[in-house]
């Protein structure tokens, strides 16, 4: 057996999501081939790293480690692991094994932006939890103009912490930053159950869009809606 080696059958399973018996069935048939040799033997041990395997002339390939995927997020899609009413957000990566992915920090269905996606439990966590301090930055549109005194006044408050309406404690102090007087910037280090739209909710407003630009170091850098990419190791590693 050879390093990183992997049954056959089982590298077309994961690299298909065909089942172990159709994966057999297509080898039957003649379909696929290792090191461009026909091979109908299930149990073959491939190096998965090394060897080409290829099914009906297209190349196949897993995982080797753990995948950390950032994702810009369009509307319409729900970051949940099966779908309710909507489609779900791994719907749009077109990587192997999808079912063991999860996402770090929900965003709301027609809420857009940057969505880190890994199946890395312990790297997740560090992302989301508030004692590592990822500030993820939020725009948004609110529903009714503010005032210059309306701003200083949530600028003021945001910043010091409020209490939400069924919570026991007050927010971590955030920044808020307005472009005009229906649109802002805002700056946070948790991230509680619908916490922006409350927030604002809390000054008598209603947010009508909103986009997450960045999580920690991370921002969408022109990623188109819809479209994801792999993070590089150092982007990984900073969280």
């Amino acid at each position: 057996m050879v390093v990183n080696s992997m049954r056959l059958d089982k590298f077309i399973s994961k690299a298909t999501e065909l089942s172990r018996k159709e994966s057999k069935k297509i080898m039957h048939a003649g379909e696929v081939t290792v090191n461009e040799q026909v091979v109908k033997d299930p149990g073959l041990h491939v190096d998965i790293v090394n060897d080409e395997v290829m099914w009906a002339g297209e190349p196949l390939s897993v995982a080797t480690g753990n995948r950390y995927i950032l994702l810009h997020k369009p509307e319409g899609f729900e970051c949940t692991l099966k779908a309710k009413e909507y489609p779900i957000v791994t719907e749009l990566i077109a990587v192997p094994e999808l079912g063991s992915l999860r996402i770090a920090g929900r965003l709301d269905v027609d809420t857009t932006g940057a969505l880190l996606i890994s199946d890395d439990g312990g790297w997740l966590h560090r992302v989301t939890s508030p004692k590592h301090e990822h500030a993820k930055v939020y725009e948004l549109t609110l529903a009714d103009a503010m005032d210059s005194d309306a701003q200083a006044n949530a600028v003021r408050e945001v910043a010091e912490g409020i209490l939400l309406e069924g919570d026991h404690e007050e927010t971590k102090p955030a920044i808020l930053e307005f472009i005009d007087d229906t649109h802002a910037r805002l700056t946070l280090e948790q991230g509680k159950y619908h916490q922006v739209k409350r927030m604002m909710g809390y000054f008598g407003n209603r947010v009508t869009e909103l986009h997450r630009a960045s999580i920690g170091h991370i921002n969408l850098d022109g990623l188109d809606k819809g479209d994801s990419r792999f993070l590089t190791a150092d982007e990984v590693a900073k969280f």
